[in-house]
């Protein structure tokens, strides 16, 4: 592809980072988004979220003039949707009305000729259901589900596989699956994402590139919930789980992950479940796995209640309220800004509301807590250090890392203070 105009549908995480990176090559970008505020930001040069080196591809291309953000979809040669998959209600069922409202606010300017890529992590068959809605959309076009390979629109799926705190890098590194209804498809997003990707761009159809993604996660989460589980365990047996861990480790065919309060995050912590929804019957390990990691932050709620209780019996004349417990962490992973589904953001908001005395949050990365906490502070870390009597680790920043264990009682869910 020379010289294209590419259009990237969601500039949040995955988008912007995305639009950077082409529009670094030189290329024009226009970056669509609803949040008009964002929009605004990423004009001035500016970012609105916390990723190592994109304030600075993102000042470049804007200053360059080739990056540009609007609120409504123009014309282009590729068009990139990177909008958010949740879930709808409690039952974990995929909610896929963002992708489809990308859909009917892109298909008014689709011409014949033109790339439809879902890089939005979706369960399988999204891709198709995409397609299906364009052509809903627009008779006037020819799409592959019923043109093949003449359609006179190409539509793929390319699942972003990125580590927060590294995007930048891993977009150009990392090895891309690229799904495409038809090998027409598959070759035009091919030669769209070796603009920058210097990976290999591995070519499948739709459904296995959408599978793909939801396998990686899932393994991550089945091994997770191993590590979580086991915390449970070794806390009943009254055995050091980060000591069980590196012993157990030391065998040349075993590495155990790291147990937390949970798992966070809008992948690992939602793919799974798409692929229950499509076989519950048969999804039987993946359903136990999440269920293990959700289960953990309410296991957590109950540690911190006997953390206070333990407070109280060495204090007698202390009552709950006069009790002050700091949690260090809100973040999904350590050293970023993101807080989609953190099992951090669910146990500060209970406690926040069960606990009758102060708490407190650490979060360097941010400058307000979200609305779901309330009744909460935040404080900086010396503050909660010197105030506190409970201290709970739940998200191990390297700040907190590199600072002294707090006096008090420690709840470490993460063995920072275990070191």
């Amino acid at each position: 592809m020379t010289s294209p105009t590419i259009s990237v549908i969601g500039l949040g995480y995955i988008g912007l980072p995305t639009a950077a990176m082409f529009a670094s090559r030189k290329v024009k970008v226009v970056g669509v988004d609803v949040n008009a505020s964002a929009v605004e930001t990423i004009n001035r040069g500016k970012i609105h979220i916390v990723e190592p080196d994109l304030d600075i591809a993102v000042h470049s291309a804007v200053t360059e003039g080739f990056l540009r953000a609007t609120t409504r979809p123009e014309p282009a040669d590729a068009f990139l949707i990177a909008v958010p998959t949740p879930f709808q209600g409690d039952d974990h069922t995929p909610d896929l009305t963002y992708i489809q409202s990308a859909a009917r606010a892109i298909a008014p300017v689709l011409s014949s000729g033109n790339l439809v890529v879902l890089e939005s992590t979706s369960p399988v068959g999204a891709t198709e259901l995409l397609a299906a809605w364009l052509a809903e959309a627009r008779p006037d076009l020819t799409f592959p589900q019923s043109a093949g390979e003449s359609s006179d629109i190409r539509v793929a799926h390319c699942p972003e596989r990125v580590l927060p705190g590294k995007v930048m890098q891993e977009l150009i590194h990392n090895d891309r699956v690229i799904g495409g209804m038809t090998r027409k498809c598959s070759d035009a997003a091919v030669a769209l994402y070796k603009i920058f990707v210097d990976g290999e761009c591995v070519i499948t159809n739709a459904r296995t590139a959408e599978m793909a993604k939801l396998t990686e996660n899932s393994f991550r989460d089945v091994n997770i919930a191993f590590a979580n589980e086991l915390s449970i365990i070794c806390d009943k047996l009254h055995i050091d789980v980060w000591e069980l861990i590196k012993l157990a480790n030391r065998h040349p065919r075993v590495n155990i992950l790291q147990p937390g309060p949970g798992v966070g995050g809008h992948c690992i912590a939602v793919d799974p479940w798409f692929i229950v929804s499509k076989t519950p019957e048969e999804a039987c390990l993946i359903r136990v796995a999440r269920e293990v990691n959700d289960a953990k932050p309410q296991w957590v709620l109950n540690k911190i209640k006997e953390a206070v209780a333990r407070h109280l019996c060495a204090d007698p004349g202390k009552a709950e309220a006069d009790v002050t417990i700091a949690c260090y962490g809100l973040a999904f992973k350590p050293d970023i800004d993101d807080l989609r589904e953190s099992p951090a953001v669910e146990i500060v908001s209970k406690l926040s509301s069960l606990h009758c005395g102060s708490v407190y949050v650490v979060e360097p990365n941010i400058d307000r807590l979200p609305g779901s906490i309330e009744g909460a502070i935040l404080v900086s870390e010396e503050e909660a250090r010197q105030t506190a009597d409970v201290h709970v680790m739940l998200v191990d920043h390297q700040s907190f890392r590199n600072a002294p264990q707090p006096n008090g009682v420690l709840l470490d869910l993460r063995g920072a203070w275990s070191c």
